[in-house]
């Protein structure tokens, strides 16, 4: 891929193996501009990250996790069969026809939910074959290609989905969190079931209006903010 396939906004290179996540971070911590793009596709797995630069404290720009989410699942729902079934873990999880088949992560130069993050880099990683020679180690796994979707070029996945993204992020900076709220509620995985979110297990109910989580335990139901779902930089 080159930068002539992304879409405006954005530009990057393929880190020739190396970890996407990690150069990343570190371009964005010595300065990049946002809309750094770094990948590498392999047989096996597709790995991006993504460089923003929010404008708004933490605690609203952590939608990019969902936001990029739903630009993923618009993006494979594109480009894979009509009978192909893509949902969304809250936790970033991506489920392929109710196999996770993939993770969207989180990671920001600051913790504070009160303050504007310098830059927030998104990263994916996706299974493109089955773990394990005969796919059958963990039954809860899958991947992309073992779902019917093995005419999806990752390549052409991963433009779409940076397109699909810049979609998204464009609604959301003209019409608020709700068009993401009603989106997003209509692919969640796990919902009315017993799940483990940010290390806290309960009934997942879906999220308030700005997709923090909603968790019910017992006659009790809190809110985990999505900043909980921040990693370290690798």
């Amino acid at each position: 891929m080159t930068d002539a396939d992304f879409p405006p906004l954005f530009n990057g290179y393929a880190s020739a193996g190396d970890d996407p996540l990690a150069l990343a971070c570190n371009a964005a911590q010595g300065g990049t501009e946002a809309g750094l793009v770094i990948h590498d596709a392999g047989p096996d797995s597709l790995r991006a990250a993504v460089v923003f630069a929010p404008e708004v404290p933490l605690r609203e720009a952590a939608i990019m996790l969902p936001l990029c989410g739903l630009g993923f699942q618009n993006a494979l729902g594109v480009l894979a069969p009509p009978v192909v079934a893509i949902h969304l873990g809250w936790d970033g999880a991506i489920y392929v026809n109710g196999g996770r088949c993939g993770q969207l992560t989180m990671i920001a130069s600051t913790d504070d939910p009160d303050a504007v993050p310098d830059w927030l880099v998104i990263g994916l990683h996706l299974d493109l074959t089955p773990l394990g020679d005969d796919g059958g180690t963990d039954p809860d796994r899958t991947a992309l290609y073992a779902e019917g979707c093995g005419d999806v070029a990752a390549p052409d996945l991963l433009a779409a989905w940076l397109r699909h993204s810049l979609s998204w992020l464009d609604t959301w900076d003209n019409q608020g969190t709700a068009p993401l709220h009603r989106e997003w509620s209509g692919l969640v995985h796990g919902l009315n079931e017993t799940v483990t979110l940010a290390g806290q297990t309960g009934t997942l109910l879906g999220t308030d209006e700005h997709l923090n989580g909603l968790l019910k335990s017992g006659d009790t139901t809190t809110l985990i903010p999505l900043t909980r779902l921040l990693k370290d930089a690798p």
